[in-house]
């Protein structure tokens, strides 16, 4: 078989299993959108049994013949010097994903898919109902195929180095430690000098603020931010996600508190983020295994630096203040738009990581990889995670949780068997404000754009040097061609320390 028709083969198959895992990923949006609680059981059979066809067509010889034909093997993955670029990089890609998903048996596949399903159910009802035992079980197998997995995968140092790598490629336990530990200890001195000072007015953001209203506000949004809603729709879950069912269809959730009106919408912002992302890869990559997000920690760089950069600045709420103050007259009359971005971007250690602040966000996330990497080390059980987790916020954090719902279970992560993903929402937040860093000197009236509330040259900007490539460049590669910089935590240590040192005066 000649090159060409080699590369042709191969992109059909990698298209064909693409399209299969997006048809599952429709599944699992239904169930965590509308699927009637019953149908749990059912709807586990059937992703189970979608998962095993995905994982016996990926693992098929003839992608590794393939592979070889067109000089792509583990030791040097990007085939043949003559290929296009953007080949190499799409076989670059294929051979790992090939390599790793050989590995795993068949049955463990479709086993740990099945898992899965009855797991999320569990955890939706034991966070309801505050019932940590009645989900341990479930976290337990979840854990056990997870351990599996790293066995099969192999590792170089520790068994949840295999799983870092599914989320953050090239990323390590050691590799995140080196990171993580000064961005603790910096944030910690950060949260303690504000803590002296006086926190800002924030009363009015516990008032009453109707769901449907909340909804009206953060839809319009999310339309200025340029979602698409030809390829996509907003709907509501109990953890809000976004998921990518096809080419010109990605889809996000969120959920509203009536008073906590600032979940709701930042939780819309933060997912628009993602999927802005998944809708800018270009035309040639988009239906292939190269259309994906180069890793977790640039896919949280997109959603945290709209959120947080974007969506917590003074110049957002200079341009939005006063729409949200015509929807909601009475709640916001006494409320100056100087108060209420001081509100916003109040600075107070909470429970709950989707709604944590910027300056202690972090810390909720070196809770968890500290959790995750005992759990995998076997210094800490499935049964002691709830005490476990609540010494830990006492420790970081400074608060201890009401419940087992607001600590331990509030997460959706485990209950997947996400295991690995959690280091990749601070992650992106250093990601992401090098990159800010970078579009600044690009459009040096970028906070005049967003003021007027014209946020499309932020967003072709992105597109431009981030999304267009999906994953055809790694992290650690992205981030250098990008920034000029390697991975470091100064952009997002200096912003904060710039921004909240105006607002508390330190």
């Amino acid at each position: 078989m000649k090159k060409q028709e080699a590369l042709v083969r191969l992109h059909a198959i990698d298209r064909d299993v693409k399209h299969l895992s997006q048809i599952t990923a429709l599944l699992q949006w239904d169930q965590e959108t509308y699927m009637p609680p019953a149908a749990v059981e059912g709807r586990s059979e059937q992703l189970a049994l979608l998962e095993g066809i995905v994982h016996e067509k990926f693992t098929s010889p003839e992608i590794g013949d393939l592979l070889e034909q067109l000089g792509s093997t583990t030791a040097h993955p990007m085939g043949d010097a003559d290929l296009p670029e953007v080949e190499r990089d799409f076989l670059r890609v294929l051979r790992k994903e090939y390599d790793r998903a050989v590995l795993l048996p068949a049955d463990l596949v479709t086993e740990a898919a099945r898992a899965e399903g009855l797991s999320q159910a569990a955890w939706v009802e034991a966070r309801k109902r505050n019932d940590y035992k009645t989900f341990m079980p479930h976290l337990e197998k979840m854990v056990g195929y997870a351990k599996k997995k790293a066995e099969c995968w192999g590792f170089t140092e520790r068994p949840y180095d295999g799983l870092l790598d599914i989320h953050e490629p090239g990323m390590t336990e050691a590799s995140i430690e080196a990171v993580f530990n000064p961005l603790r200890s910096r944030l910690s001195s950060l949260v303690q000098r504000i803590g002296e000072k006086k926190a800002p007015r924030s009363d009015f953001l516990s008032r009453e603020f109707p769901a449907e209203l909340q909804a009206q506000f953060g839809e319009s949004v999310m339309k200025a931010l340029a979602y698409d809603l030809q390829q996509g729709r907003l709907d509501i879950s109990a953890h809000p996600f976004t998921t990518t069912l096809g080419p010109r269809d990605v889809r996000i959730t969120t959920r509203y508190f009536p008073t906590n009106m600032l979940s709701g919408l930042f939780s819309i912002i933060h997912e628009t983020g993602h999927a802005l992302y998944e809708m800018g890869f270009a035309e040639e990559i988009r239906d292939s295994s190269l259309g994906d997000g180069a890793s977790m920690g640039i896919h949280e760089s997109q959603s945290r630096l709209w959120e947080n950069v974007v969506g917590r600045s003074y110049a957002f709420w200079k341009g939005q203040f006063p729409q949200l103050r015509q929807l909601f007259p009475t709640q916001l009359a006494d409320v100056s738009v100087d108060e209420f971005y001081a509100a916003v971007n109040q600075v107070r250690p909470s429970l709950i990581r989707v709604d944590a602040d910027e300056v202690t966000y972090s810390l909720h996330v070196i809770l968890r990889f500290e959790l995750e990497r005992r759990l995998f080390a076997g210094t800490v059980s499935v049964a002691d995670l709830p005490e476990a987790w609540n010494a830990m916020m006492k420790e970081i954090l400074g608060v201890t949780p009401d419940s087992d719902a607001n600590g331990v279970l509030q997460d959706v992560h485990w209950s997947m068997g996400a295991f690995g993903y959690f280091p990749s929402y601070a992650l992106g937040n250093l990601y992401g404000l090098q990159f800010w860093d970078a579009l600044k000197k690009g459009i040096p009236e970028v906070e005049s754009f967003i003021e007027r509330k014209d946020y499309m040259p932020i967003l072709q900007w992105l597109r431009n040097h981030v999304h267009v490539h999906g994953c055809r460049y790694e992290p650690g590669d992205l981030i250098l061609k990008v920034t000029g910089k390697p991975l470091s935590a100064d952009s997002f240590i200096s912003y904060l320390e710039h921004k909240y040192g105006q607002l508390y005066k330190l």
